[in-house]
């Protein structure tokens, strides 16, 4: 019960406020640790093959190893001085740890700068994508807003949340990093080929039951939003399985057979064209509208995720984890 309490509560801080904006983030301070642990281990490690693939177990083991290890001890502390001041510590890491409205936010941002102009739309929907934006046509600008809410429906709410309602905030913590690490070295480059191959394996590992989970919710969703949730799960198990990242083509095919439009296709990275699966069929032009009705699945789906792992956890209250 504490635990689904404190995770609850921090749904609920982050469903209101989002990320706190004058506080420092934790995720920063991962970010600071996977940054200045990979620069001591690619000193101490072999420029080889396997010298970079070995220090990257490390850089695996050290930062998950920390990230659980600081909150794991810190709330123990906490909860021995008081257990309210433990209990509210808690509920505030597991708000810094999900993402919804943050996402939300995203897309509302997108959605309003293409109001404005294609230029402003293309600057919004840099600051959230990867990809060269700038020859990005209003299309193109939308199927990256609405490709990139359904997503991270995955990694920044439905995932955290599963292994919150497991371990609290220290496993929602170790979670975080293995996604951090994913995002800062795992690429298929020159840099990181070697160095992020265990990270971005792991974070396949990780988020492979939450991602089809978050599909799940997402295809229940669309029948509550009267989107077609028949569609969303033929093209789901048509589309499912295009993608390079077995997780990341879940909750996209979902989204795609949900509003009738097709999503994925090449994209240019740092000037270079990539191939890209296509999810979905073009049953109709996409429209500025489906950012939003992206976001309304992105939300149902995190609702239904949330009842639904909390009904389990209550039914199976591991003594271990409180």
């Amino acid at each position: 019960m504490y635990v689904t309490c404190a995770v609850l509560l921090g749904f609920l801080l982050d469903w209101i406020f989002g990320d706190p904006q004058k506080l420092p983030h934790p995720i920063c301070a991962v970010g600071k640790l996977v940054s200045l642990s990979e620069k001591l281990l690619r000193r101490i490690f072999p420029k080889s093959p396997r010298g970079l693939t070995a220090a990257g177990v490390f850089l695996w083991i050290i930062v998950c190893g920390v990230s659980f290890a600081v909150p794991f001890f810190l709330l123990r502390w906490l909860r021995g001085v008081n257990f309210w001041l433990g209990f509210g510590v808690e509920a505030l890491l597991c708000w810094t740890l999900f993402a919804r409205k943050s996402l939300a936010d995203a897309g509302v941002h997108v959605y309003s700068a293409l109001d404005e102009s294609l230029d402003a739309g293309r600057r919004a929907v840099a600051m959230y994508v990867g990809r060269d934006t700038a020859a990005l046509d209003k299309e193109g600008v939308i199927k990256a807003a609405v490709e990139t809410v359904a997503e991270n429906t995955t990694d920044g709410v439905v995932s955290p949340m599963i292994f919150m309602l497991i371990g609290g905030a220290p496993l929602g913590f170790l979670y975080k990093a293995v996604n951090t690490l994913d995002s800062m070295v795992g690429y298929h480059n020159d840099k990181y080929e070697y160095l992020g191959k265990f990270s971005a394996r792991m974070d396949d590992v990780f988020n492979f039951i939450p991602a089809r989970l978050a599909a799940a919710c997402m295809i229940a969703g669309a029948g509550m939003l009267h989107l077609d949730n028949r569609n969303a799960l033929r093209i789901y198990r048509r589309d499912r399985n295009g993608h390079k990242s077995p997780n990341a083509g879940q909750t996209e095919s979902v989204c795609a057979g949900a509003l009738h439009v097709q999503l994925g296709g090449d994209a240019s990275y740092f000037g270079k064209t990539v191939k890209k699966a296509a999810f979905g069929d073009p049953d109709r032009e996409i429209n500025r509208g489906d950012i939003l009705r992206s976001i309304d699945l992105m939300t149902t789906a995190s609702v239904f995720a949330l009842v639904l792992c909390a009904i389990i956890r209550l039914t199976v209250d591991w003594p271990l984890f409180g």
